[in-house]
């Protein structure tokens, strides 16, 4: 049965089906010919015993006291009206109480057993099977008292028939049942395998549907006429593909984004190459701005780098329960160069929020939002940091002192490789920000901060569901 799992479901149902049916029909084909056979021997038993019987009523004591003896003339055509056809053949034995010879056949074997304590008649009487030479024969052995006058004796009447019509009856009744239960089985297979070829047709219908469609079609599977009962694997199919789907047109958009924003530096930085060979400029200056667009390159390169490993992650849902605050922390510390070079006011509060969450996304999304902060700070300005508890999320605030930006300029920062200042950035940032916020199932917006009527900064805002309320 092992084997099944590499059959095909039709074979596996097939298999399933008609071999405990087989099996079944095999062993009520024994039963039932071992209970017919049964039913036979009975029927011939009973010829038998009335066979004993008849001879039994032969049977008369010839003499008085010492002299008394059984005796008995029995014809051998007595036992013809037993005998159902020439197929068969009977005889018989007479003997007294003690075993001795009387009348019949003497090479028939005395009966040495005993008298079931409850037979099936009300007869003395016993069955058994012997040979009688080289042949085997049924006996039925019946202790027959006789009584003549005042005369009392026990006689012993054995009858064997040979088993030749048994036998061929018996053969008939098999090769009968076998027949019926061939039949039976082949119309079981007829009605299984029609029924298999029925059922599992959807299943074909359904293989044929996606083996022939095009390499790149992905669209959800038509359930329309399909059975229920397999509509759940259809439905988690259908999934699968969207997933598929979407990771492609990720997979697309990356490639393209690449393309398109890795080009402009590369050919800026061969032009660059080429006119500091030219000798255009001098060699400082030309190997400065060389190391400009070096630098822009690689942290574009980063950041789509960055960019691909947040859906990574997210296909992945390797997240576990972290505080959040050790991360903002700890980002805060390794940016506090940029910080002190830009001579900001800093400030940071944080308090313990315990979010569900992956542990690089988590430290990657504060950085990106803390970098982006600091660069649009102006220099002297005011940073804050803040994370705190709010009802049932987690909330960071970065707070620059910067010059705002109105709402479109708001909404188009979180598309790829928007920015404000071109020269200044990749607009990858906010981006990549926003996708790892999405990805921890929270809500990421820009907010303009207004102190005394007047514009006093831009604030950052991430909000993540808190750990209490996934579990």
């Amino acid at each position: 049965m092992a084997d099944l799992r590499h059959t095909s479901l039709r074979r596996s149902l097939l298999i399933g089906i008609l071999l405990p049916i087989v099996l079944f029909v095999a062993l009520d084909t024994f039963s039932l010919y071992r209970q017919t056979l049964n039913a036979v021997n009975i029927a011939y038993d009973r010829t038998l015993l009335a066979s004993a019987k008849a001879i039994g009523e032969l049977i008369e004591i010839q003499g008085s006291a010492d002299q008394a003896q059984l005796r008995t003339r029995i014809p051998y055509a007595a036992l013809e009206a037993f005998e159902a056809d020439n197929r068969s053949r009977m005889t018989y034995r007479v003997s007294d109480a003690k075993g001795q010879w009387i009348d019949g056949a003497q090479d028939l074997p005395a009966w040495q057993g005993r008298l079931p304590d409850q037979g099936p008649y009300a007869a003395l009487v016993d069955f058994y099977d012997a040979r009688l030479g080289e042949e085997p024969v049924r006996v039925a052995i019946l202790l027959q008292p006789v009584a003549t006058g005042s005369e009392r004796a026990m006689a012993m009447v054995q009858v064997a028939e040979t088993l030749e019509l048994r036998q061929t009856l018996a053969q008939q009744i098999l090769i009968e049942t076998l027949l019926r239960q061939v039949a039976l089985i082949a119309v079981i297979a007829g009605v299984v395998l029609f029924v298999v070829q029925r059922v599992t047709r959807p299943v074909r219908r359904l293989s044929h549907a996606l083996s022939s469609r095009q390499e790149d079609d992905l669209s959800a599977i038509d359930e329309s006429n399909l059975p229920r009962e397999l509509r759940p694997l259809t439905q988690a199919t259908s999934q699968v593909m969207q997933r598929l789907q979407y990771l492609l047109e990720n997979q697309k958009r990356f490639v393209r984004d690449a393309a398109h924003q890795l080009r402009t530096p590369l050919a800026v930085l061969k032009l660059q190459v080429q006119s500091a060979r030219r000798g255009d400029l001098a060699p400082d200056l030309a190997l400065q701005d060389i190391e400009a667009t070096v630098d822009r390159a690689t942290q574009l390169a980063n950041q789509m780098l960055s960019l691909a490993k947040v859906e990574q992650v997210r296909q992945q849902k390797d997240y576990q329960s972290l505080d959040w605050a050790p991360a903002v922390r700890d980002i805060a510390l390794d940016l506090s160069p940029l910080i002190a070079a830009k001579s900001l006011d800093f400030e940071i509060e944080t308090q313990a929020c315990t979010v569900v969450a992956h542990a690089w996304i988590l430290r990657e999304m504060t950085r990106n939002l803390l970098d982006n902060a600091i660069r649009y700070c102006p220099t002297g300005g005011s940073l804050r940091i803040g994370l705190c508890q709010k009802g049932t999320h987690a909330e960071l605030r970065i707070s620059d002192s910067g010059h705002g930006m109105d709402a479109t300029q708001r909404s188009r920062l979180f598309q790829p490789f928007a920015t404000e200042r071109p020269a200044s950035g990749s607009g990858l940032g906010l981006t990549i920000a926003r996708e790892m916020v999405l990805a921890l199932g929270g809500e990421i917006s820009l907010e303009n901060r207004f102190e005394a009527g007047r514009l006093a900064g831009l604030d950052a805002l991430i909000r993540l569901p808190l750990k209490t309320l996934q579990n």
